[in-house]
């Protein structure tokens, strides 16, 4: 069974590497190899969450914050536990 699944996301453009730098009160940090201008980085986040959790890119969207730091993003097509996998993967190699 898949869903749909709201991640908040503190993001930090301006980088060195995109990765995840842990968690931040209610959000998951990222840090983003790209700048935060014509969407380049919100392009990145979408890019590294889809790579990550192992879905198309079309599976993650932007559902608010794309001019801010706070951002929530929705992930569909993964099963309850395949998600909670690939977080946890993603959270443990940042």
């Amino acid at each position: 069974m898949s869903f749909s699944l709201k991640i908040p996301i503190h993001a930090t453009p301006g980088a060195k590497t995109t990765q995840v730098a842990g968690l931040r009160e209610h959000a998951l940090r990222l840090r983003l190899a790209a700048p935060p201008v014509d969407g380049k980085a919100n392009a990145t986040l979408i890019k590294y969450l889809s790579k990550g959790l192992g879905v198309s890119k079309s599976s993650v969207r932007l559902l608010s914050g794309d001019t801010s730091r706070e951002k929530r993003i929705e992930v569909v097509g993964l099963s309850t536990d395949d998600l909670l996998e690939a977080l946890k993967k993603l959270l443990s190699d940042g």
